[in-house]
């Protein structure tokens, strides 16, 4: 009779799912603003928008895993990776936020290589996310890690040519830090992704 009286587990995997949906919302929402300015407040409020979406989700989570006596995963695992993820979306928020407050008139193709990566590693969360509700996927969600690291690697390596590039090239004091500031909340995005595949790394070796 006191089992039945319980709280069941949630529903902690679809809350995964569609706050990982609102990542690629996002990134795809900074690649669009990065290959075209003419839209930039229309962009930077979609972004906001999808942010606070995701922000409820996240209430979400967390609200269920305080009233969840049984839940399917460490209660641990599931705050870190949902405030992980949480991050994702902040960061492509300030970025977007930042370039609207600076006055940023173009873009470089590094900072829409940069975005393009944020959005290549939001897919990846996305999928590997869509896997851990059961774990006989472990192999495939750890190669999904694998690629995750790739990317972020692949940003890091990005990043630097660009720094390098702007400071050797870049007259205008002004415009070199706003740029630098991009390329740093653009990578950043990465590294939380990465962040999110160490989570899910270790839930995997936990529970696989």
């Amino acid at each position: 009779m006191f089992g039945r009286l319980l709280p069941k587990e949630g529903k902690f995997f679809d809350l995964f799912n569609e706050h990982a949906e609102y990542c690629v919302k996002g990134a795809k929402e900074m690649v669009a603003l990065m290959t075209n300015f003419d839209d930039l407040e229309i962009r930077v409020h979609a972004i906001e928008g999808i942010e606070k979406e995701a922000d409820k989700v996240t209430h979400a989570t967390l609200d269920a895993l305080h009233k969840t006596f049984i839940t399917p995963l460490d209660r641990d695992d599931i705050h870190q990776l949902i405030t992980r993820m949480d991050d994702i979306l902040d960061l492509l928020e300030d970025a977007a936020q930042t370039i609207s407050l600076y006055d940023i008139k173009s873009t470089t193709p590094e900072a829409k290589r940069l975005a393009e990566l944020c959005l290549a590693c939001t897919e990846k969360v996305k999928a590997a996310v869509g896997l851990l509700h059961n774990m006989d996927n472990s192999r495939q969600i750890l190669e999904i890690c694998q690629e995750i690291d790739r990317l972020e690697s692949d940003a890091d390596h990005v990043m630097r040519a660009a720094m390098s590039k702007l400071f050797r090239e870049e007259p205008d004091v002004r415009t070199l830090i706003k740029l630098k500031a991009i390329y740093e909340l653009l990578e950043t995005v990465t590294d939380r992704c990465e962040d999110v595949s160490n989570i899910i790394e270790g839930i995997i070796v936990e529970n696989a």
